[in-house]
Parts: C-alpha cells; sequence; structure tokens
C-alpha cells in the first residue's frame, strides 16, 4: 500500500476493510512482541523462580520508558492524523520531526537517571533480598534498551499516523524475533543468565531502530522527518502534551500499580511474585491484540475527525466496538479452557502453578470489557479530548486499581490482590458507558504553527 492510497484508506471505502487493512498488521506486531515476552520468561524461568521473580520486578521500567515513548509518539499521532484529514501536510511534518527528537532526548536523561538510581528504584518496585541482586544484574541493560525503545516507540505511532501500519509491522517484528533466537543463546549457550535475556533485547531494539530510520529516511514515508522541520515550538508541544500527558501518565499509573501488585505480592513469597508475572505476561499477550487493532482505529478515528466526516467516524466506532468485544470473548474462553496446559510451560513449582492459576482467573473474568474501554478512550484521544481521554486510559491502571490494591489485600489477603484488576475493570468499564452516552465529539478545526514559524 502506497503512501496515497493510505490516505485514501483513512476517509474512503468500507470501514471494516479499512479497519482490518490498518489494525491486523500492528496486531500481528503487538502479538509477535507480547509472545516474545512470554518467550523471554519461558527461557528465564529454566533458571528457577527467583530468576522469574527478578524480571517480573524490573518489568516495570519497560511501562515507564514506553509512556516516554508514547507521551511523544501518541500525542504527536493524535494531531498529525487530524492535520493530514485536514490537508495541513507541511505542519503536521513539522509535528512529527519534534514529536519524535525530543522522544529520543528525553528517553537519553530518563535512562541516565533510572540508571544512577537503579538500587533504590528496584527495592520500592517490590525486590525481595533474595530478589534484588538478579534484579539489578537484569535492569541494567534492560533500561538501555528501554531508552531505544522511546525512540522505537514514537516512530511506529508516527508511521500508524500516517497509515504505514506495516512498517510498524515490519520493525516490530523483526526485533521480537530476533530476541526470540537471541534468548536461548545469550542466556544458556553464553552462559549470561538474566543479563543475556536483558541484553538480547538490547540489541533486538537497536535493530527495530534500524528499520524505522530506514524508513522514515527513505521515499516510503508520507511525511518528511528532519532537522530542518523540528520547531520547538510552545503551540506544537502543547498539541502533542494536551495527548501525550494523558499517555504518559496511564504509562507512569500502569507502572506504579504493578510496582504495586508486586509489592503485594511479596507479601506471600518469591513464589507469589513469580506467579503474577507470569499471568501479567499472558494477559498482555491478548491485551496487545486488542490494543494493536486499537492503533489502526486511532488514525481513522483523528482523520475523519480533522475531515469533519463524523458519519464515517460513527461506523468506524461501531465496527470498532463490535470487532474487539468478540475477540475479547473468544480470548476469555480460550484462556479458561487452557489454563492449566499454558501456565505449566513457565513454572514446574506446584506453589507457583496454585497462585497463577487464581491469578489468571481473576484477570479474565472481565476481560470482554476491554473493546469498549480502549475504543472509547482512544476515541477521545485521537478527537483531542484529552480530559476524557486521559480519564479513561488512567482509569484502569490508576485511578481505580491503585487505591483498589492499596485496599483489598488489608481485607482479603492474596485473592485482594489477585482480584484487584477485576475491580478495576469493572469501575472503569462503568465510567466508560457513563461516557459514551453523551455521543460523539463535535468537530472542531485543527490548527498548528507552520514549520519554521513558532508562534504563529
Amino acid at each position: 500500500m502506497d503512501k496515497n492510497e493510505r490516505m485514501r484508506l483513512m476517509g474512503e471505502g468500507n470501514v471494516t476493510v479499512a479497519l482490518l487493512r490498518l489494525g491486523m498488521p500492528i496486531v500481528v506486531g503487538m502479538l509477535v512482541t507480547a509472545l516474545y515476552n512470554l518467550v523471554d520468561t519461558y527461557f528465564v524461568s529454566g533458571l528457577g523462580t527467583v530468576s522469574v521473580a527478578a524480571v517480573s520486578v524490573a518489568f516495570p521500567f519497560s511501562l515507564f520508558f514506553v509512556g516516554l515513548g508514547l507521551t511523544f509518539g501518541a500525542g504527536g499521532a493524535s494531531l498529525i492524523s487530524r492535520l493530514l484529514g485536514a490537508g495541513e501536510r507541511r505542519r503536521a511534518e513539522a509535528v512529527a520531526s519534534t514529536a519524535l527528537f525530543t522522544a529520543i532526548g528525553v528517553g537519553v536523561l530518563a535512562g541516565a537517571l533510572c540508571l544512577l538510581a537503579v538500587v533504590p528504584v528496584l527495592r520500592l518496585m517490590g525486590a525481595t533480598e533474595t530478589v534484588l541482586p538478579h534484579a539489578r544484574v537484569y535492569a541494567v541493560p534492560f533500561i538501555l534498551s528501554a531508552v531505544l525503545g522511546v525512540g522505537n516507540v514514537a516512530a511506529g505511532n508516527l508511521a500508524v499516523a500516517q497509515g504505514a501500519a506495516g512498517t510498524s509491522l515490519a520493525a516490530m517484528t523483526a526485533g521480537a524475533v530476533l530476541n526470540m533466537i537471541l534468548d536461548p543463546v545469550m542466556i544458556y549457550s553464553l552462559g549470561m543468565g538474566v543479563r543475556g535475556a536483558a541484553a538480547a533485547t538490547l540489541i533486538s531494539q537497536a535493530i527495530t531502530a534500524l528499520l524505522y530510520l530506514r524508513f522514515f529516511a527513505g521515499a516510503g514515508s508520507y511525511l518528511r522527518l528532519s532537522l530542518k522541520n523540528f520547531s520547538p515550538d510552545r503551540k506544537i508541544y502543547g498539541g502533542i502534551l494536551s495527548i501525550g500527558s494523558s499517555v504518559l501518565l496511564l504509562q507512569i499509573l500502569s507502572a506504579l500499580s504493578m510496582s504495586l501488585l508486586v509489592r503485594a505480592a511479596s507479601a506471600y513469597g518469591d513464589e507469589a511474585v513469580a506467579a503474577v508475572g507470569i499471568v501479567l505476561r499472558i494477559v498482555t499477550l491478548g491485551m496487545f491484540v486488542v490494543f494493536g487493532f486499537i492503533k489502526g482505529f486511532q488514525p481513522m478515528a483523528g482523520f475523519n475527525y480533522g475531515a469533519g466526516n463524523l458519519a464515517r467516524l460513527n461506523e468506524t466506532v461501531r465496527t470498532c466496538l463490535l470487532l474487539t468485544t468478540l475477540f475479547c470473548l473468544a480470548w476469555t474462553a480460550a484462556v479458561l479452557c487452557l489454563s492449566g496446559p499454558v501456565l505449566s510451560l513457565f513454572s514446574r513449582d506446584t506453589r507457583v502453578l496454585a497462585v497463577a492459576g487464581r491469578a489468571l482467573l481473576a484477570n479474565t473474568v472481565l476481560f470482554f470489557s476491554l473493546g469498549l474501554q480502549f475504543t472509547y478512550s482512544t476515541l477521545y484521544l485521537a478527537c483531542g479530548k484529552a480530559l476524557e481521554g486521559g480519564f479513561l486510559s488512567a482509569g484502569r491502571q490508576g485511578i481505580f486499581m491503585i487505591p483498589l490494591l492499596l485496599v483489598l489485600p488489608r481485607l482479603f489477603g492474596l485473592d485482594g490482590v489477585l482480584y484487584a484488576q477485576a475491580g478495576a475493570d469493572l469501575l472503569t468499564t462503568l465510567a466508560t458507558l457513563a461516557l459514551a452516552r453523551r455521543g460523539l465529539p463535535s468537530a472542531e478545526p485543527q490548527t498548528c504553527p507552520a514549520p519554521g514559524r513558532p508562534g504563529q
């Protein structure tokens, strides 16, 4: 699909076909990425329960850095899609260049700060004395890979904003497949243990970065990204951060809630920490499918909102709700039927498996609601409605999840830890339904300063 055809696809033709063509490449890429996380855990599990717990403790680092990438990537993508819908290509290029180069700079700074404070941060995230040495060995190269990931996440979102979902698929798939190949080699053949798992991720992120660089520097990109188009203007940053700050808040809250989850589980031993980590990766596999499809929905929503085509926007929302909800129902049924065999792939410890079985049930009982939650949170963000979109995005992993994690374990012990996510899903679904009754946002003109003329 060439760049001009991508523009036509978002504004014309069959909505279901357009959503599938834009969303499925991202779904496949996200699936491969989530699968490599599972494969990563599978290979690390051969090192023992403590190593699995160490990887679980360090995992929130990735959520924070992904949040930085999404701040400028998703924030920029929302504005770019609306500008392209309004026919403002040059202004979209200024936004894209500013978003990407700022993301890279912020990622490097955040990485340096995390490396300086890695031990106290790991303790804060729930590392016990037995887990801490292993978590530290894993975290240092993992943080370096996450710094590269900031630029990759931003670049991927900017590619999707112009309808180039296939590019995002190719870059994510190449990195994930390479990571799966390198994991057993570096963990076992080279004897690097958990450090090898993180090093494999670092190399894979570097390859992904090179693929994105090739795309944006070549003829395939509809938008030209360059330092010449970099325009650190307050209006551009305002447009990016009005949406991106909501996404960053979501990721920070997700990292915080996951750290609280691990800390709460650590009161019940390393086996509980390992079980929670395994289940989170399994659930993430299904969640990434929904999230990937929604990333294909986002540019269509923003494009048609920017073009003032509310009839097509309405149809796009209905179709997205139908497709994502059907998948969520099928995923829930599959997980509940196959939970035993799947969990046994990641641990032979009967105590780990006992906790993991309960955790998996708790985390899938309301999985069917994710299609509704993600569609409406993304709709509001794509249309520039940061308050509504930010509230819905932050609800599931922050506004509702964090208080539940602080209260439920005191009332119900380990079950309170495991069922906190189900409670957060229920409350977020109710909030989404309340906002959805208000209908779609009304269209507004899209404004952004032209490149080379800051502040105008």
